[in-house]
Parts: structure tokens; sequence; C-alpha cells
């Protein structure tokens, strides 16, 4: 997977849903996951690992509960370890996220928006 070049245009066309992350690549212990996202997620947090936000197009709200951060095009975000979050788009969001390899996308909420990630095609 590292020795392959992947656009990040064509990887985000190959993702079907929101919030279903699509493992892009993989740095050292790290995924970069390529993920659309629209309409709020759920209160969660990741215990054990920060989480790096990078939009690529639309807005995105990652929720805090002592502020709001909201971030558009090219905008970086690390929600630190602990801390809960609640991401949402009112409109499609195309995003980069950077995680340990293994970190579940609810964090330790669980849940019906739990999902496996996905390799692309």
């Amino acid at each position: 997977m590292s020795d392959e070049v992947r656009n990040l245009r064509a990887a985000l066309a190959a993702v079907p849903e929101p919030w279903q992350p699509h493992r892009l690549t993989s740095v050292n212990d790290y995924d970069v996951k390529v993920v659309k996202l629209l309409g709020e997620f759920v209160w969660h947090s990741h215990p054990e690992t920060d989480e790096l936000f990078m939009v690529l197009s639309g807005e995105l709200t990652i929720q805090l509960r002592d502020r709001d951060v909201v971030l558009g095009p090219d905008d970086v975000f690390v929600v630190p370890k602990g801390v809960e979050h609640c991401p949402r788009a009112d409109a499609e969001v195309h995003a980069v996220l950077f995680e340990p390899r293994g970190t579940v996308n609810t964090g330790d909420a669980g849940g019906a928006l739990t999902s496996p990630l996905r390799e692309l095609d």
C-alpha cells in the first residue's frame, strides 16, 4: 500500500456513504483515512489518542463541550486525546483523518454509526 500513488479526489469518489472511513494509506502505525461527512455524528472521545481532521471541501463544525471549532477547506484541527467531540456537517464535507491503526470512528461511544475501516478498491 505504501509504495503506490493515491489520488485524494479519486479516493473520495469511491466512498459511497458518509461516516464510512476508507484507508487511503498507512504511515508507520497510523492510518490516513478519507471520509465523507454529512449530518451530525455521535458525541465521543478517543481516550488513547489525538485525532487529526483535515478538511478538503465543505465546512465542518467540530463541537466540543466548551466551544465549536469551524473548519473550511485546507483547515486542520487536532482533537486532543480524551476530549469529547461531535463532528457536524450541514452539507457534505470531504476530509482526511490521521489516526493510529485500529482507531474506531465512534471512539468510546459505539453505536449504530460505528463503521469498520474499509479499504479502497
